[in-house]
């Protein structure tokens, strides 16, 4: 389609306003590539359009934002001088009137015919979404089909949240420069989510309301902490130690999706942790609590993998620059022991997510409502903030694996339960938790 971007956009928006571009260049054709001059002039008349993006101001239902619109017809979505200036510009207007940034990307990389003058572009691409990021404002992309090469490692992959169409090929390496044995499935929107790479593939039909959600949620900075959730499980406190180890681990017992879906009106998934993993015991996002946003990292009661931590690690980062509380879930037997997760990386993970709560630059808080196992458990915890529901637990390790550190038989584990003080109103006591959730009236 000829005029794709603008047809992407009203489908989008009824009100975009365009930038007016900035001055060309003196040399548009720096490197005197010979028909580059004609291959613009076709382009521009088969396209409409004289660079390979177009920029503008625009409501996206309900949202003001700056958007950023690839014109794939236009010598492939290349990136070009000219499309450096006309990212450059739209950023320094986001900035200015304190917009977010919506970028609907659709390219096959740099353009050829302006060698590495055109590669540099990628550079000033990063260092424009650098400053905004640095001003607080959020960068949603829409991996449109394809958004291959640099495009996609600057405006694409480089977004604070990733969109991707069904289907749309996505990647650095494109078609025509791939390994001739690699797997085509790695360079979709599905592989890619599959790889934590984005957040999620949208239909068409329903990008604008998703895009509207998540620029809603994005822009709704707040400086209370989030309120800890009501308990959804019992209200009776446990008799022993080992009682409140066998309600943590009942079946029966409430888990985060209950939680999630009793405290937000609306939510939206961040998913993956950028690096190649996602972890599905470990639900990341934001979400609208009684009119205002609080991101949210929660523990699903398995065993938190490496990608489980980066990714509640990079929910905290986003939480903290767009100045949206935390609230994060703890419910976790403990951190993935395995040798994959060795491999992984699960120490750095877990340091990682310890130093990203410990630095927040926002409230963060937290409710225990299941297991609390460990140092896996306790990166997520809120120093200072943390509650507990009467049918969780936190403790230093498994009372089983405490039993077996301490070189005690396997029928001791109850008795160590006991000795561990793990109980919800023991954590209070000992001033580990500040204290038991309630049912609210």
């Amino acid at each position: 389609m000829a005029d794709a971007a603008r047809t992407t956009l009203r489908t989008l928006t009824a009100t975009f306003h365009e930038h007016p571009p900035p001055p060309p260049p003196d040399n548009p054709n720096p490197l005197d590539w010979p028909d580059y001059d004609p291959a613009r002039a076709r382009a521009a008349t088969r396209t409409g359009e004289h660079e390979s993006v177009l920029t503008g101001t625009a409501e996206i239902d309900g949202t003001r934002a700056v958007v950023i619109a690839f014109e794939f017809g236009y010598l492939g979505g290349s990136l070009g001088r000219q499309t450096g200036d006309r990212i450059e510009a739209a950023h320094a207007h986001a900035r200015r009137d304190r917009l977010p940034v919506v970028s609907l990307v659709a390219t096959g990389g740099s353009r050829m015919q302006e060698g590495m003058l055109a590669l540099t572009q990628l550079q000033r691409a990063a260092r424009q979404s650098a400053l905004t990021r640095a001003a607080g404002l959020p960068q949603i992309a829409v991996a449109c089909d394809p958004t291959t090469g640099g495009g996609w490692a600057t405006l694409g992959a480089g977004a604070d949240v990733t969109l991707a169409l069904p289907g749309a090929q996505i990647g650095f390496a494109g078609s025509r420069v791939r390994p001739p044995d690699a797997d085509p499935a790695a360079y979709t929107a599905e592989g890619q989510l599959a790889a934590g790479a984005v957040d999620a593939v949208v239909a068409p039909d329903d990008l604008r309301g998703t895009l509207g959600d998540w620029l809603r949620l994005l822009t709704r900075p707040a400086t209370e902490p989030a309120p800890v959730p009501r308990p959804l499980g019992r209200t009776d406190l446990p008799p022993t130690g080992w009682a409140a180890v066998r309600r943590a681990r009942s079946p029966e017992r409430p888990r985060a999706a209950a939680y999630l879906a009793d405290y937000f009106t609306e939510r939206r998934e961040l998913r993956g942790d950028r690096a190649g993993g996602t972890d599905d015991g470990m639900l990341c996002g934001f979400g609208s609590h009684e009119g205002r946003t609080v991101a949210y990292a929660a523990q699903c009661g398995t065993a938190t993998t490496p990608a489980g931590y980066r990714t509640a690690t990079r929910l905290i980062g986003l939480a903290g620059r767009l100045g949206i509380p935390v609230l994060t879930l703890v419910d976790t037997p403990g951190a993935a022991n395995d040798a994959a997760a060795e491999r992984a990386g699960a120490g750095a993970a877990i340091a990682d997510l310890f130093l990203a709560v410990a630095g927040s630059p926002v409230p963060v808080t937290t409710l225990v409502v299941g297991e609390g196992g460990s140092g896996g458990a306790l990166a997520l915890a809120a120093p200072g903030n943390t509650w507990v529901t009467p049918d969780a637990y936190f403790s230093v390790i498994a009372p089983e694996l405490a039993a077996a550190i301490l070189k005690r038989p396997p029928d001791q584990a109850e008795r160590t339960a006991d000795q561990l003080r793990i109980r919800p109103q023991d954590l209070v006591e000992l001033g580990v938790v500040r204290g038991i959730a309630r049912q609210t009236p």
